[in-house]
């Protein structure tokens, strides 16, 4: 679907979005489970790789929504 209008184009990026924020949650939520459980790193470490895996998570999202977005818009 190729949005009409500037609304349409918001809607289709918030639902991507959403949907994909969801899909990647639970590879976060591992990622840092497993970080906190991890006794080689003191507490300090872990927060500066729980940090690492947040900005990850942010990063991937957002270029998984860019590609959606653009592959809906060109019919890829």
């Amino acid at each position: 679907m190729v949005p009409a209008d500037k609304e349409a184009l918001r809607k289709l990026v918030t639902d991507r979005t959403n949907d994909i924020y969801e899909d990647l949650t639970p590879q976060l939520i591992m990622m840092i489970d497993q970080t906190k459980k991890n006794s080689k790193l003191t507490d300090a470490e872990k927060n500066d790789e729980i940090t690492l895996h947040m900005m990850g998570y942010v990063k991937s999202c957002t270029t998984e929504v860019i590609i959606d977005v653009l592959s809906e818009i060109l019919n890829l």
